[in-house]
């Protein structure tokens, strides 16, 4: 595309899509992967990830996903947005996320249904059942009981289901409220704002994975830094400012953002 060719890219570097070639693996979130990782392979059940809106956790989610994409020996299954009206509604997404089949006129059909399908394969075909919930502030309380009885689950030895929640900070409190839900808490890690060095980390990340040359600086250091003061540090808010500021760059058909043309684009 012309646009991306006149700044020296091959592609788009700042689409707030949850593209894992474009992630920026922060401390923070390279710890937060290394920790889910573990607390999956070893079958701890339950692990619990927060963070404000933009902090990167769908994206975390997708990363951990493609992970795990190329190992037979693991069974990944996403629930986007856990907007369901009853338990009964929620048990049967589930039974047709994991592909379970006959009939479920209740929710003790579908409960058993799903305690035999984790068994089989926890069990009998040595496969690890990865669940991820991503939106995870929209799990009701009726909801949030269906998964307390799914990681009842259970050998001697591991739990049958592998449950990821990526939610708000907000969900913390409900979360807390559902007994015997926090303490099958295995992990539960906060994914906080970037600081102004990971800010510009990740800015120059972005740009060099769309083709950007190392030597050359769309941004200047005092951009950046208005950049970071104006995102606060929240991964979403920095891509859709660098955005608009490279809108801003092409249609002045110029190469280099200085601070007066963040400041214009944040004003704009």
């Amino acid at each position: 595309m012309t646009y991306y060719k006149k700044l020296g890219l091959n592609k788009e570097p700042f689409s707030i899509s949850p593209d894992p070639a474009f992630f920026y693996k922060s401390a923070a979130h390279m710890s937060a992967l290394q920790r889910l990782e573990i607390a999956i392979r070893l079958k701890r059940g339950l692990s619990l990830i927060l963070g404000d809106v933009g902090t990167g956790k769908t994206t975390l989610g997708r990363v951990l996903a493609q992970g795990f994409g190329g190992e037979k020996d693991f069974e990944f299954h996403l629930i986007l947005n856990p907007l369901y009206q009853s338990e009964f509604q929620f048990l049967e997404a589930l039974c047709k996320i994991f592909h379970v089949s006959g009939p479920m006129r209740s929710t003790m059909d579908c409960l058993e249904a799903l305690e035999n399908y984790l068994f089989q394969k926890g069990v009998n075909e040595k496969k690890t059942t990865i669940l991820l919930i991503d939106e995870g502030q929209n799990l009701s309380g009726p909801l949030i009981e269906v998964l307390r009885s799914l990681l009842n689950y259970e050998t001697n030895e591991f739990k049958l289901l592998q449950l990821v929640i990526m939610a708000q900070m907000e969900a913390l409190p409900r979360f807390n409220r559902i007994r015997n839900f926090m303490d099958r808490v295995n992990m539960k890690y906060i994914i906080n704002p970037f600081d102004e060095a990971e800010t510009r980390r990740m800015i120059g990340y972005r740009l060099e994975q769309a083709g950007l040359s190392p030597k050359n600086h769309i941004f200047t250091d005092d951009a950046v830094r208005m950049i970071h003061e104006f995102s606060l540090g929240y991964p979403r808010k920095i891509n859709f400012l660098c955005q608009k500021v490279l809108d801003a760059l092409v249609a002045a058909d110029k190469k280099t953002a200085d601070v007066s043309m963040v400041k214009k684009t944040i004003k704009d």
